[in-house]
């Protein structure tokens, strides 16, 4: 599993997502991906109970702790590489959270365009 290289969706080094708890394809913090990412967990996201109830209602509950897996649970305030697709999903139903430019990966805009992703953005200025 070659990882692409960490690398932003402004062409810049891949700022890390998130540690606590610890996220990416990889488990390494970062929105990093590859070619194995079928999912292209790529889209740094502010976690909120709006989009955690969402995902559960999409059956994927994101709240719930899976111990057996390393998986704490994400509660809100929490950053953590969601799917890009998921993340478009929810766009399109209105209940899309708040994204890092700089900690989303540039895989990500073959999925989700630029212009979507800054409207979101919570590190823009």
């Amino acid at each position: 599993m070659e990882m692409y290289d960490s690398v932003n969706v402004f062409g810049e080094k891949l700022a890390l997502c998130g540690e606590d708890p610890i996220t990416g394809f990889y488990r390494d913090g970062a929105c990093n991906t590859c070619s194995q990412d079928a999912g292209s967990h790529t889209v740094c996201i502010e976690v909120s109970v709006e989009f955690l109830e969402y995902s559960r209602f999409k059956g994927n509950d994101l709240s719930t702790a899976v111990p057996e897996a390393g998986f704490p649970g994400l509660r809100a305030g929490d950053r953590w590489c969601l799917c890009a697709m998921r993340w478009l999903q929810a766009l399109e139903e209105n209940m899309a959270p708040r994204v890092y430019l700089q900690r989303t990966h540039i895989k990500a805009l073959e999925i989700v365009p630029m212009e979507l992703l800054k409207r979101y953005s919570m590190d823009l200025s």
